[in-house]
């Protein structure tokens, strides 16, 4: 009992070593003792340096595109997002405040689907960027350390729970995640960890509710509509539905609400049939071919009505095969296909990497079976990793007994994880299929192959930080150790617990696990080992360490969901660009219409107010037509940052701009006599600034200050023009207030009042 019975190097493997800073401390994984943790010198504390370059090169959280041109059913694109255009508009604009949105539906409603829609439409919102991450399996402080490896550039450090919220306190992203799993309470610490970013993630089907005061906001995702689901159908199928098909998919869209995974996998029972159909279609033609046509049979000329006819005769699948179709479609797939599927059943619903399927079950064309199996939805690809559908592994375990075929996985990874050309990276993607395997060894009643690779993955994971994965690996071997009755491995597992919980800043758990593992050393003759965790105890005992006690990081409840780093970087115009296309038309309608509207008002004013006489004000603007003896014409402004009309700088007589040829008062600025010239019609005046120029005022006695409208109760031409341009003018905070006079205007007389004139009233004369 004293010897471990799964050490590798009686078995001619080699454990992966390697050291790593966590916090404060450096870690040293593999060493024959266990792992060891000591201040980290000064010469291994990284310098961090925040990634000079926005991080969305990680792999989308959303179904990859899987196609094979080759499947079954011919040729076609990337699945289509459906009937999702407003409802990505929607979390936009959601993120673009600073608000974090939580994704909740039913198990194949598309959630995934709709959050890399958004992520790939949410660049440019951020300062930091859109970082996509995969929260399968993944606990709340993995979740932080890939935001950290996301942001910053120190590879290889892992901060402790204290520093993260003041290195993660400043970064303004929006991060995307994939299948959270975890309980509440850690969610909402890690939306106080990272305040300023706003998360968009989607959680498991039945999760309860966000509780009340949560920065998060659910948004349910719910079925496509009918005329969706039928084109979708149509398109992963290649062809135009008949009517029986259609009636089908109508009941199908009943049945499931409309759940875009059901349809999916509707689509390629439909190719299954196609392809029974041009069976019997090559069946007939050769039949012909050696026997002649039956002159009492009349067939149609038509190759396509021909093959119509023939799948009239090919009954569609029943409304409970189609509920559950994930048993008939496996029956169709092909026999690679059906090997890797068997494998993804026996593994718990997780698929490997195509390197990895020829070593566990002979089957080369491994690409293209994850293609097909993703093809007829009873796989998933998220972030380049293949795991079967929702549903599909509950379907498929009870007919198929699928344990013998992942019996030498266990040898494969545990020779795979310590070979030196395989980088941690690599080892990190595939830490669930190596838990999958030592799931199914214990399934199988195999706790030898479990421990071995349980000692084999353990420092693995540690060095590839992910280590919720290096946790489950170690009470998975701690387990398979029990039941061999190995003394001296269950210590070597209960010294990596130890450390673990050292490392991570849970002081009670570490001093448990570490006084286990000197025991358990103790009782078996282990004198190096003994000391090994005598130095980790006194190492959590030191007074020059002073771990601090993990204190619950501040709430998100109460925090203001409008998160200011990434508001002040979203332009005002961000979420017009992205709505659907009949609301952008329609804005687009409704504006021109109130542009013409203030032309044409413009225009009849003017017309009202006839000839200009001279010695009254007026409007020059620039780049426009030179004025003819009649008012220059007073568009109004969109989008201008310059002053309004109404806040128009007045010029003095003797001014450059107030002498012109031709009219002895105004001049158009960059213009040309008799129209404009040099500038298309349809061209922006957004770019315009507006003048007035102001005749020297006359000089006035006791007659009555001029009136603002015209007799007859017609309203002053420059009324019409203020109503108009009103409408759709530069906003009021961009225009200083027309009662303000500006400053460098001639200040009136006192013995010779003024009245404010507008654009074609004349100046008062003198008796």
């Amino acid at each position: 009992m004293g010897q471990p019975t799964g050490d590798l190097r009686q078995d001619g493997l080699r454990p992966r070593t390697g050291e790593v800073v966590s916090g404060d401390l450096l870690l040293t994984v593999g060493t024959p003792d266990g792992s060891e943790a000591r201040p980290c010198p000064d010469e291994w504390r990284p310098v961090l340096r925040r990634a000079d370059h926005r991080p969305n090169a990680r792999p989308a959280p959303g179904p990859s595109p899987s196609v094979d041109p080759s499947a079954p059913g011919g040729a076609r694109t990337d699945t289509p997002l459906l009937d999702r255009e407003s409802e990505v508009a929607e979390l936009l604009d959601l993120l673009s405040q600073g608000r974090s949105v939580r994704l909740a539906g039913q198990a194949g409603s598309g959630r995934s689907a709709l959050l890399a829609a958004v992520a790939e439409a949410a660049g440019g919102i951020a300062p930091d960027g859109v970082v996509r991450l995969n929260g399968y399996r993944r606990t709340a402080q993995d979740l932080l350390q890939d935001l950290f490896a996301a942001t910053f550039q120190n590879p290889g450090y892992r901060p402790d729970r204290h520093q993260l919220p003041v290195l993660l306190g400043d970064v303004g992203a929006i991060v995307v995640i994939d299948d959270v799993e975890f309980p509440a309470e850690e969610l909402e610490e890690l939306l106080a960890t990272a305040p300023d970013c706003a998360f968009l993630i989607t959680v498991a089907p039945g999760s309860p509710l966000s509780a009340p005061g949560s920065r998060l906001e659910d948004h349910l995702v719910a079925g496509i509509s009918r005329p969706a689901c039928l084109g979708l159908v149509a398109r992963l199928a290649g062809r135009p539905l008949e009517e029986p098909e259609r009636a089908w998919l109508v009941d199908l869209w009943f049945e499931s609400e409309g759940l875009p995974l059901r349809f999916v996998q509707a689509a390629a029972l439909l190719r299954r049939r196609d392809a029974e159909v041009d069976g019997l279609v090559a069946a007939r033609q050769e039949r012909h071919s050696l026997f002649g046509l039956v002159k009492e049979m009349a067939e149609p000329q038509d190759p396509a009505e021909l093959e119509s006819e023939l799948r009239r005769t090919v009954p569609l699948p029943s409304v409970v095969e189609s509920a559950s179709p994930a048993v008939r479609l496996a029956e169709g797939l092909s026999e690679p296909a059906q090997s890797v599927l068997r494998l993804a059943v026996a593994l718990g619903g997780e698929l490997p990497t195509a390197p990895h399927l020829p070593a566990l079950i002979d089957v080369g064309l491994g690409e293209r079976a994850l293609r097909e199996l993703t093809d007829c939805g009873l796989a998933v690809s998220i972030g380049g990793h293949h795991r079967l559908a929702s549903g599909v592994l509950d379907l498929l375990e009870p007919h198929w007994e699928p344990r013998t075929i992942a019996s030498g996985a266990a040898r494969h990874f545990s020779w795979w994880v310590g070979n030196a050309s395989v980088s941690t990276g690599q080892i990190a993607a595939e830490a669930e299929v190596v838990i999958g395997a030592m799931l199914a060894d214990r399934a199988a009643g195999r706790p030898q192959e479990m421990l071995q690779l349980a000692r084999a993955a353990a420092p693995a994971f540690a060095l590839s930080l992910r280590w919720g994965a290096w946790e489950r690996a170690l009470q998975l071997g701690l387990e398979a150790a029990r039941s061999l009755g190995s003394t001296a491995d269950e210590a070597w597992f209960h010294h990596e617990l130890g450390v673990l919980a050292l490392c991570e800043g849970q002081p009670e758990r570490a001093r448990t696990a570490l006084e286990a593992a000197v025991a358990l050393r103790a009782a078996v003759g282990e004198t190096r080992g003994s000391a090994a965790a005598r130095r980790m105890l006194d190492l959590l005992r030191t007074e020059t360490l002073q771990l601090p006690v993990v204190e619950s990081v501040p709430s998100a409840a109460g925090r203001r969901p409008s998160i200011r780093a990434i508001t002040a970087q979203v332009p005002w115009r961000f979420r017009a660009t992205r709505v659907p296309e009949p609301t952008r038309r329609t804005v687009l309608t409704a504006g021109a219409a109130v542009l013409v509207l203030g032309v044409l008002g413009t225009a009849v004013g003017l017309s009202l107010a006839g000839p200009h006489p001279a010695g009254g004000s007026r409007t020059v603007q620039p780049d426009g037509p030179a004025d003819d003896g009649s008012l220059t014409q007073h568009m109004p402004m969109t989008g201008s940052t310059g002053p309004s009309p109404s806040a128009s700088v007045p010029r003095s007589a003797g001014s450059p701009a107030a002498s012109a040829p031709g009219d002895g008062n105004s001049v158009p600025t960059g213009g040309s006599t008799g129209g404009q010239k040099g500038r298309s019609s349809g061209e922006p005046t957004s770019d315009r600034t507006w003048y007035p120029v102001t005749d020297p005022p006359a000089p006035q006695t006791s007659a009555p200050a001029p009136s603002h409208s015209r007799p007859g109760g017609t309203p002053s031409p420059s009324a019409s023009q203020s109503s108009t341009g009103s409408k759709s003018s530069a906003p009021p905070s961009s225009s200083a207030p027309p009662s303000d006079p500006p400053s460098h205007s001639p200040a009136p007389s006192a013995s010779t009042p003024t009245t404010p004139q507008t654009v074609g009233e004349s100046s008062p004369s003198t008796p």
